[in-house]
């Protein structure tokens, strides 16, 4: 074909993007106000009022955030003098880790009584996975595959931290993870943009309820703003480094949800973005989050994340506290800069006063909003006490997210799971009778409240049939440099679990354990308390210690072994999938741990998680997910236009290990099974225009059949995935683009059915514009991310 032909069969293809990106750019130029309750005009008239009233260094006062309690970042323990004077004069507008109503109730009455203007202050704390009453971690809550669990877990911490006086929460965590090295990928949805976004919606909603005046509402702070999950080398802390598309389409889509569902406020993180740190980034904290999206609440720094601006090599104090505030950093989390640098920029005329008011008056929007001028103090509570509904709830959340990995038939007894009874057991493992591990990481639950698997087992099966040894500890004396973390600072980690036994004595008791029982529970896994969450980074994602001793020796016995995963992040256990028969991924399950995995064990709850995060063959793989991008030469698949007779050598491929998950994304186990057929589209062509002018509401559906084929009820999550082939920019294999758990008796079929809308459609071209092309889609539908039962549809002008 001839230029001039290509170009002449190229323009209705041009018009129709050129005609898109008008409308999105149009739209993007006047957003809606992302909170209608932080827009209300009385509101705003209170905000204005006020402000007129302030002086630059009170107003100043509101953008300054300290730690005056327990601390989740560095000590600051000794400074209550301070912060009281401090407080008097209107030079704070906010703590952090101030917990219950003695304590807040004494810097409010200070607040309120002693400042000029009495302007309350704003509590805020991590909760993360609950607040007294401790959940399964989020990385398990996504595994549910069901927003509704993660509602009650934000419902319940927000009901728990406003009668402790917080009524501001630095959760939901939605940043992408495809790297499990990153120790905070417990706190992650996962891999997955979609999965991440509905979750993100449903942690909001569930924390603020849709009206932050409620007594039982609290704000929100969505972080880590943004792309904090996509640190180097999964090592925390570090800068990430992606394309613009990768950025807006991969990483962006849940903390967009989560602003459009009407969060209060964000929290920037300590990550560079393609070299432009994100605590002091236009791009992302003003161009995106407020010209885009219409965010109308305020930005908070993480912990003294203005400060460390100074590491980045981008200012002294005076100008990355400047580049932070005009980029779109609200409050200054315990980087003390903002307090003291602030005022004489303003007089020099290096910062216009009227970038402090617009500072001020966003974080006044969300103080007038929960009613803190109204209603500043709380009322004394009794000591927490887990109440019967409280544990049902944390146990309901525990049975939804446990993950089946594998469940093969052992020979002349079948399926080790559901386990029959009259067994005796052997229970081994460093988790098996850990209730502080079994929290998770970032957890402010007590420990004692924990039910363990030794404890739920005992009162199943009676003491006298479980024969318990703990196996080998989680660490072992050879890990010096674990250890050496484990003590930071000089001190011991506030747990039993960095003990270190003697291994070698402790396996050979655990097998002697094994040889007098009719099977054998291993639960091991990482610690909570120092191999999880922030600043816990690992370049090994095997069992920590000799727990991997402990396995090969109870499995050399013979003796059928069921193996408990307890862990914040997907490990490698290619050795346990190659050589146990039934393994169940329990996460980090909080207060109800024992029987939650009780319930699955003995099949009184059927399991239906789902990985929200593939699980690795080996490290060398990661970070490993699903949705790659297609190569010129694929390890399997249509091999025939490789320029190449040795099509078996140069293909994209490792050359010791294969490159799928040992355990995919979206894979999880029943002990039923289910059956997908008949996937139709409503609609085999679909007008471009139609889509463009659709909005949000769907323009086509897919639809399949969901049958129990087994003899027990179970509940299955069948999982939409599309591709997008022969776009101007090569879209991922697959993607997940909706979710459904349906409830199935044995035998029975239900028709299940997707919406399709532009949101599911759309993609960011080289310019980074959203646009809708003329093209196909191959449709997948199924259990897991290796969904077999397809259809197709196609994208017309």
């Amino acid at each position: 074909m001839s230029t001039l032909a290509l170009r002449a069969a190229r323009r209705p293809f041009a018009c129709i993007v050129i005609a898109l990106l008008v409308s999105v750019f149009a739209t993007a130029q006047t957003p809606h106000p992302s909170n209608a309750q932080l827009a209300d005009p009385q509101l705003n008239a209170k905000v204005e009022a006020l402000l007129k009233k302030m002086t630059l260094e009170e107003k100043i006062g509101q953008l300054v955030q300290f730690s005056a309690g327990f601390a989740t970042g560095p000590g600051a323990e000794g400074k209550n003098q301070r912060f009281d004077d401090m407080v008097a004069k209107g030079q704070v507008g906010s703590f952090l880790n101030v917990v219950g109503a003695e304590a807040t109730n004494h810097y409010q009455h200070i607040a309120m009584e002693q400042s000029r203007l009495h302007i309350p202050l704003i509590f805020g704390l991590d909760v993360i996975h609950g607040h007294h009453t401790t959940f399964p971690i989020p990385l398990a809550v996504a595994a549910s595959f069901d927003p509704a669990m993660a509602e009650i877990v934000a419902r319940t911490g927000a009901q728990e931290a406003r009668i402790d006086g917080v009524p501001w929460v630095f959760s939901p965590m939605v940043d992408i993870a495809r790297d499990p090295r990153w120790g905070r990928i417990i706190e992650s949805n996962g891999e997955d943009p979609y999965l991440g976004s509905l979750m993100a919606r449903a942690w909001v909603r569930g924390y603020q309820q849709g009206d932050l005046s409620k007594p039982d509402s609290v704000a929100v702070s969505v972080k880590h703003y943004a792309a904090y999950g996509a640190a180097i080398a999964g090592r925390d802390y570090n800068a990430t480094d992606m394309s613009g598309i990768t950025l807006r389409q991969v990483y962006l889509p849940p903390y967009h949800a989560a602003v459009q569902e009407g969060a209060a406020t964000l929290m920037s993180s300590f990550n560079s973005i393609n070299g432009v740190p994100a605590s002091a980034n236009p791009l992302t904290l003003d161009k995106i989050l407020r010209k885009e999206w219409g965010f109308n609440g305020f930005v908070v720094s993480d912990w003294g994340s203005v400060a460390e601006l100074i590491n980045h090599s981008i200012g002294d104090g005076p100008t990355v506290a400047r580049k932070a505030l005009e980029a779109g950093v609200e409050m200054d989390m315990e980087g003390n800069l903002y307090g003291t640098t602030l005022a004489a920029q303003v007089r020099s005329g290096k910062i216009p006063e009227s970038v402090i008011d617009e500072a001020a008056r966003r974080i006044l929007r969300v103080k007038f909003a929960l009613g803190l001028f109204d209603h500043p103090y709380v009322s004394a509570s009794p000591a927490y006490e887990p109440t019967a509904e409280k544990r049902a709830l944390a146990r309901k959340v525990a049975d939804e997210t446990m993950v089946l990995l594998k469940n093969d038939p052992v020979e002349a007894a079948g399926n080790l799971l559901p386990m029959k009874p009259g067994k005796t057991v052997a229970l081994i493992g460093p988790m098996a009778d850990s209730q502080r591990d079994m929290l998770g990481a970032w957890s402010a639950g007590d420990p004692k409240y924990v039910v363990t698997l030794r404890k739920a087992l005992e009162e199943k099966l009676g003491a006298d049939h479980v024969l318990y040894a703990e196996g080998c500890g989680l660490l072992s004396g050879q890990d010096e440099v674990v250890l050496n973390h484990v003590n930071f600072g000089g001190s011991a980690a506030a747990s039993g679990s960095n003990e270190v036994p003697d291994d070698a004595k402790s396996i050979a008791a655990a097998v002697e354990t094994a040889k007098k029982a009719d099977l054998a529970i291993l639960a091991l896994g990482e610690s909570a308390n120092w191999m999880e969450g922030e600043a816990a980074s690992r370049v090994h994602l095997g069992f920590t210690g000799a727990q991997q001793q402990l396995l090969e020796a109870v499995v050399a016995t013979g003796k059928p072994v069921i193996l408990i995963v307890a862990a914040g992040r997907p490990l490698e256990i290619k050795w346990a999938a190659n050589h146990v028969p039934a393994i169940l991924e329990a996460w980090s399950p909080g207060f109800e741990a024992g029987h939650a995995i009780a319930d699955i064990l003995f099949g009184e709850v059927n399991p239906s998680g789902k990985l929200p995060a593939s699980l690795p063959r080996a490290l060398g793989q990661e970070p490993l997910y699903y949705a790659q991008m297609p190569t010129g030469r694929p390890a399997h698949g249509d091999l025939s236009h490789m320029p190449t007779n040795s099509i078996e050598k140069f293909q994209s491929r490792y050359v010791d290990e294969e490159n799928s998950a040992l355990f995919p994304f979206g894979w999880g186990l029943s002990y039923t099974r289910f059956s997908y057929s008949n996937p139709t589209v409503s609609r085999a062509t679909l007008p471009i225009k139609e889509v463009m002018n659709s909005g949000h509401e769907p323009v086509l559906k897919v639809a399949v059949d969901v049958t129990n084929t087994g003899t027990v009820a179970g509940t299955e999550v069948a999982q939409l995935y599309l591709r997008n082939i022969n776009t101007s920019v090569e879209q991922p294999v697959r993607e997940l683009k909706g979710f459904s758990r349906v409830t199935l008796a044995p035998g029975e079929t239900k028709h299940v059915e997707f919406p399709v809308s532009f949101d599911e459609l759309n993609f960011y071209n080289v310019d980074l514009k959203q646009v809708v092309e003329p093209t196909q889609y191959k449709v997948w539908v199924g259990g897991s991310s290796l969904a077999t039962a397809e259809t197709g549809f196609q994208l017309v002008e």
